[in-house]
């Protein structure tokens, strides 16, 4: 389970990987702000296929 700045407020469910990703808030960003913020969520979930061994397609 992928979080994203939930911090101590999700649930937890044993036996489940957790993985949280401090991103920066891309509230009131404008799109160019915004961007940098996308990549590199794309690049962490490549990342994160990669060790699942899960084939990325584009």
């Amino acid at each position: 389970m992928v979080t994203v700045g939930c911090g101590d407020a999700c649930p937890v469910f044993p036996g489940t990987r957790y993985e949280n990703w401090d991103l920066d808030d891309p509230a009131g960003l404008t799109v160019a702000g915004v961007r940098p913020i996308r990549d590199e969520i794309e690049r962490r979930v490549r990342r994160l296929l990669d060790e699942l061994n899960v084939p990325a397609t584009r």
